[in-house]
């Protein structure tokens, strides 16, 4: 009999498991959103593969946006047992979601560009912090300690002055180089999103990645909110 989403499943120990369907992440057990899961499935091949905009065919299996929850998963051999298919995850894996999760995050980034919703350069960003349309700032993390103190000061100017309960979010998820690399023309040293659909979706990710790669909570601003892209 298979069992519906939600219900409990009997593994070969007699523990009750929960089906993969009911977004649980298969290291701690804990449920969570999709805004704060990664997907698994299996490829063709048979290998562990990341499904980050949650559309892949076939079973899939979660984990919290962790990096460490990640390779425990790998180490463990735990993708096999969640997809019930002898699916083999490659000890990279962790480091393959934290690049796909970095060009989710760019190619956002360049989209909210397009639509006028992410806008670079120091001047710029201080106004738009100052006037409250900034939804996050972004700085290179080899930024020049001087101008990321300016735009500090700006977010606490706005903050103070409005009373807001929380900081405009302050991201530095990539050094110099690695924009020049991934964005050309279009890296910066400094630069923020503004409201909008696609810079609501920069922030998502952006919130996602920092997730991933420090395991805690991120600087959300309602990111379980923010429409889907």
């Amino acid at each position: 009999m298979i069992p519906l989403a939600g219900e409990p499943d009997s593994d070969d120990d007699g523990r009750s498991e929960i089906v993969v369907n009911d977004r649980t992440c298969i290291v701690t057990r804990e449920s969570g959103s999709p805004e704060t899961l990664i997907r698994f499935v299996a490829g063709p091949d048979g290998r562990v593969v990341p499904d980050l905009k949650r559309q892949l065919p076939g079973r899939g299996c979660w984990v919290k946006a962790d990096r460490a929850l990640v390779d425990r998963a790998v180490q463990k051999k735990l993708f096999a047992r969640a997809l019930k298919t002898e699916a083999k995850a490659d000890a990279d894996l962790g480091a393959l979601v934290d690049r796909l999760l970095a060009a989710d995050l760019v190619g956002m980034m360049n989209m909210a560009r397009k639509a006028g919703q992410f806008v670079s350069g120091a001047m710029k960003v201080d106004a738009a912090v100052r006037a409250g349309a900034a939804l996050a700032v972004f700085h290179a993390a080899d930024a020049a300690a001087d101008g990321v103190r300016k735009i500090d000061q700006a977010r606490k100017a706005w903050k103070l002055g409005t009373n807001a309960g929380e900081d405009i979010p302050s991201f530095s998820l990539f050094s110099g180089a690695e924009l020049d690399e991934v964005m050309g023309q279009n890296a910066f040293i400094h630069a923020c999103a503004l409201a909008g659909q696609a810079g609501e979706g920069v922030v998502k990710r952006a919130n996602l990645l920092e997730q991933y790669r420090t395991g805690g909570l991120s600087q959300k601003k309602d990111v379980a909110d923010m429409p889907k892209q």
